[in-house]
């Protein structure tokens, strides 16, 4: 916040200021016992008892992040499942992983009340059967999502439409209503995620240098950093029985890998779905060790409309966990996994 007012001029201006995170109407985030992601960066001490509610990407990540370090984590999730945007299998998996680590995990509850009582948190919820739970902690993390940031930006006065969940509105060429001003990342519509903005950034840059550049959203690879890592690529077996997609699966564990059993990661699974006539490849979901390095492959493939068979004839090293997508290819291939 500074004290001189800047006027800047240019021709093209690009918008691009991310995203903050989301809260619920009835939560007062004090910053200091109930938080979001932004204060949980820079605690001064490890929380005994860390309540987190909302059981997505970024809950997750720091949840296991201080359960690591000795707290206590409990974890509340409004939806039947963790990681509820991804695929059901990833969910299962990583829930099954984070319950091994001893963490509590309640689905299907729904928040009502977050109060502070000095050092303490206490968070009432309803569980599926409707009946009251209490949840008591010295630490609240609140990660329901994130939202736009554009208070303050005064778009109005540049005549730059928002739309009502405050996202800029932009056309294919990230452009707003006004043909100058851009909008790009946590700002606009689609995931948030920074290697999504960063291809975004490009394509502005690229468009007004007057090239023809052009992002498929549905190669944006998704991560999340807990440990095993999940990543995924691609449609989800949800998404392809609600378009009515008829496909095949092929899935492979990592316990079955050499590489996996030496480095004693053997949690997790990497499993390739392709199209059942065609056997172009049409998403692929993986949890484990480097998932989050592994799945480029798969973008790369599918970015080539590769079949399944195509990366199941791909020499892999040996031994490497990049070994499971073969065998998954392998897998979705008339079921030829060699090593189980």
């Amino acid at each position: 916040k500074g004290e001189k007012e800047t006027e800047i001029e240019a021709k093209n201006i690009i918008i691009a200021t991310g995203s903050k995170p989301s809260s619920l109407p009835f939560i007062n985030i004090d910053k200091e016992r109930i938080i979001t992601s932004t204060e949980a960066l820079k605690l001064t001490e490890i929380p005994k008892h860390l309540i987190v509610i909302g059981g997505g990407v970024i809950g997750l990540e720091l949840g296991q992040v201080y359960k690591r370090l000795g707290a206590e984590v409990s974890v509340i999730e409004y939806m039947d499942r963790i990681i509820p945007t991804m695929d059901a299998g990833l969910s299962k998996e990583l829930n099954k992983v984070l319950k091994k680590q001893k963490f509590s995990i309640n689905t299907s509850h729904k928040v009502k009340s977050v109060e502070r009582k000095g050092k303490e948190v206490i968070v009432k919820a309803d569980n599926k059967k409707g009946e009251e739970v209490t949840f008591k902690g010295d630490y609240c993390l609140v990660s329901v999502g994130r939202r736009p940031y554009t208070d303050g930006l005064n778009a109005e006065a540049a005549g730059v439409k928002l739309n009502d969940r405050g996202q800029v509105e932009v056309n294919e060429h990230l452009q707003t209503n006004v043909s100058n001003i851009y909008a790009i990342g946590d700002v606009v519509k689609g995931a948030m995620l920074a290697h999504k903005a960063s291809e975004e950034g490009t394509l502005v840059a690229e468009v007004i240098a007057g090239q023809k550049p052009h992002i498929d959203y549905n190669l944006i690879p998704g991560v999340v950093y807990t440990w095993p890592e999940v990543a995924s690529v691609g449609k989800t077996e949800e998404q392809l029985k609600e378009s009515g997609v008829e496909y095949k699966a092929g899935q492979f564990p990592m316990r079955a890998l050499g590489r996996s059993r030496a480095s004693m990661d053997l949690d997790g699974f990497v499993k390739i779905l392709a199209d059942k006539n065609t056997d172009e490849i049409l998403g692929v979901h993986m949890i484990g060790a480097r998932a989050a390095d592994m799945i480029a492959e798969a973008v790369v493939a599918m970015e080539y409309r590769a079949s399944a068979e195509d990366i199941s004839r791909m020499s892999h090293a040996h031994p490497t966990f990049a070994e499971a997508t073969k065998e998954a290819a392998l897998a979705a291939t008339e079921d030829r996994a060699l090593h189980i």
